[in-house]
């Protein structure tokens, strides 16, 4: 289906600093009255002259564990033990959306100050909460002049090489590969293996994966969302006439996704930030991180294979007990992310309550398009202008960047680790014009790094030690697999090519039986390296607003081929041919093919083969065998 919005008609303004929104503006100046009239509470007790306690409670609201100070004595050791765990609580609210653990933190320590004051409290007691104050304020407001000069700085630069940068990316890129030209080498089947492997065990089974907290990037979510991303647009590109266990893959990462262990954060986060204690539907208010991301997932599987069980009603249940179900399909989350997105005062809305991630409604749009596109439905026509109209006033930064995370309550930012690497590419399939802009800061500003420009020895370092987001550890696998999927994305497959070597240096690569994985990263970091090798121009887009050749739904396809025996490097068709090229998985020996959608009864010509030829039985399905060993082209044919 072609959509205006597809086309990339729409062009962000990047000629004078984004200033703050009319959104953002108002929740922080309600932010900033609020504070202000709790401060005015908290001293007024000490301008009447009421109790000491009273004074300590009133001056422990100015600033977290002030009171403390107040009380004197062994209350004084309280205040630097208050003002870790705000932290902390912080953190928690950051992390989970537990509005309510910096909220008893702050109040409890004035109420827990005035138990402990005595007959009178401090002299100093006033002076530093109101020192606190001040001095926050001023180095908040030093911080954010600071920032604002670097961001126009950075924007005057920007303004000056954007033109010559755009001209030279269109210039450099490669035009999108013919699907039947395609194949995987062994390297990047070494990726595609590291994906099966975690893909294809038991339902229940996370070998491989990363533990650690369900409510952060860590999660087990992002992780099956990654491989399963990774997957469908393998098949979508490279192998569409291929189903058997690629396409069990990603129907087992699903059901790994519905597990209530993957999705049951939602029950806590909406219920200490929402304070919602009886509708824990995953798929209503907020959560974009569920139903956007989850949303893309399935409708890429839908939409490579033409199996459209995940449209069908109760198709994607949410258990919650024995008695309790949340029966969804990818309709009702697309219709979650179109209303949420309606509602929202921001445009874009919440993945923990309270806490706006536009990475997240990144997903959460473009799974709109795909929606669209396989379904015949009308979510993005009339909701991306005004969306990234209030993209472009809420969160961008003076520098023209999309910025990483906004409070929805309090319209403050928050650091969060993104750039225009890590929208460029999803922007692509609704925007690309931006998406593009996007690329060419991207690749002027990280091409910077390079050590001696684009040749074979050169290579690209990241500043600093990074973060792992898929482990909270020091690391830029990640980062340089994103960097590998954008540059191929935009076809710059030379910068991509330097960086995938920096990557297979820096990384620590293991390629222990044939099965590619990196040391140095997490499994979201291993996952995200693992497809950037098969990427190539335009794939991303491709996958969401076009899909697989038609021929994925009409020519013969392979369904049946034992894993990790037989890697399937390339499977495509004409329409009634199909070519497959395949790699053992192992010593190599005599495999068995299950081919299926061929026309009953008719003969067919075999090449790379045992049997010079099959005939097809009445249901369409033929059997052949391979002796494998190193790379085998198949080609079947009809008989003349």
């Amino acid at each position: 289906m072609q959509t205006a919005y597809a086309e990339g008609t729409i062009t962000p303004q990047f000629a004078k600093p984004p200033r703050v929104g009319p959104v953002t503006r108002s929740r922080q100046r309600r932010t900033l009255i609020g504070y202000a009239l709790v401060c005015v509470l908290g001293v007024l007790p000490y301008l009447v002259g009421a109790s000491p306690a009273l004074q300590a409670a009133g001056f422990g609201l100015l600033f977290p564990g002030a009171g403390f100070l107040c009380a004197g004595g062994f209350a004084l050791l309280l205040f630097p033990l208050t003002l870790i765990l705000f932290g902390m609580s912080l953190i928690a609210w950051f992390g989970s959306g537990m509005i309510i653990a910096p909220t008893i933190l702050w109040f409890g320590t004035a109420a827990l100050a005035a138990a402990l004051t005595g007959e009178a409290i401090t002299v100093y007691g006033p002076l530093c909460s109101v020192a606190l104050v001040a001095g926050t304020a001023i180095f908040l407001q030093r911080r954010t002049m600071k920032r604002s000069a670097a961001d126009l700085t950075m924007l005057a630069a920007r303004k000056q090489y954007l033109p010559a940068a755009i001209e030279r990316v269109r210039a450099e890129a490669a035009p999108p590969a013919e699907p039947a030209e395609r194949e995987m080498t062994p390297a990047e089947l070494g990726g595609i293996r590291y994906m099966l492997d975690r893909a294809l065990q038991p339902i229940d089974g996370f070998s491989g994966f990363d533990k650690i907290d369900q409510f952060q990037t860590s999660a087990l979510r992002y992780q099956i969302n990654l491989l399963g991303y990774g997957l469908g647009l393998s098949q979508c590109n490279v192998t569409p006439n291929f189903h058997g266990y690629v396409s069990q893959a990603q129907r087992n990462l699903v059901e790994k996704y519905l597990l209530k262990k993957v999705w049951d954060y939602w029950i806590y986060e909406t219920a200490w930030g929402h304070f919602n204690f009886t509708n824990f539907d995953p798929a209503g208010r907020d959560n974009i991180m569920l139903t956007g991301w989850l949303g893309l997932q399935a409708n890429l599987y839908m939409a490579n294979t033409g199996d459209m069980r995940y449209a069908q009603p109760g198709s994607l249940p949410f258990r919650l007990n024995k008695t309790k179900t949340f029966e969804h399909s990818v309709h009702s989350l697309a219709k979650s992310v179109h209303e949420n997105f309606e509602v929202s005062p921001f445009g874009l809305y919440a993945c923990e309550p309270n806490w706006i991630y536009p990475i997240c409604n990144f997903y959460g749009m473009t799974s709109l398009v795909i929606h669209d596109r396989l379904h015949g439905t009308d979510y993005v026509q009339p909701t991306l202008a005004p969306w990234l109209n209030k993209l472009d006033q809420e969160f961008t930064d003076q520098k023209g960047s999309v910025i990483g995370l906004r409070s929805d309550l309090t319209g403050i930012e928050v650091p969060f680790p993104t750039g225009e690497i890590a929208f460029a590419t999803m922007t692509n399939s609704f925007a690309p014009d931006r998406a593009e802009r996007m690329w060419a800061i991207a690749r002027t500003e990280i091409g910077s790094l390079l050590t001696d420009g684009l040749n074979k020895a050169s290579r690209l370092p990241l500043p600093g030690a990074g973060i792992d987001t898929g482990n909270y550890r020091r690391g830029h696998v990640g980062a340089y697999g994103g960097v590998i999927q954008t540059a191929h994305e935009f076809g710059d497959a030379e910068f991509a090519r330097v960086v995938q070597d920096t990557l297979d240096e820096y990384g620590a690569l293991d390629t222990t039986g044939g099965v590619y994985r990196f040391a140095k990263g997490s499994n979201q970091a291993n996952v995200t390296a693992a497809y950037a090798r098969f990427w190539r121009t335009g794939d991303y887009r491709n996958a969401i607003t076009k899909g697989p050749p038609s021929s994925a739904f009409t020519g013969p396809l392979l369904t049946d081929a034992r894993y990790p025996e037989v890697l399937v490097a390339a499977a495509t068709s004409k329409g009634e041919d199909l070519r497959l090229v395949l790699y053992p998985g192992g010593a190599g020996g005599r495999e068995t093919l299950r081919i299926e959608r061929l026309h009953p009864g008719r003969s067919y010509t075999v090449t790379g083969a045992t049997e010079p030829g099959i005939v097809a039985l009445p249901d369409g399905t033929a059997k052949l065998s391979v002796d494998l060993s190193g790379r085998t082209e198949v080609l079947i044919r009809p008989a003349s």
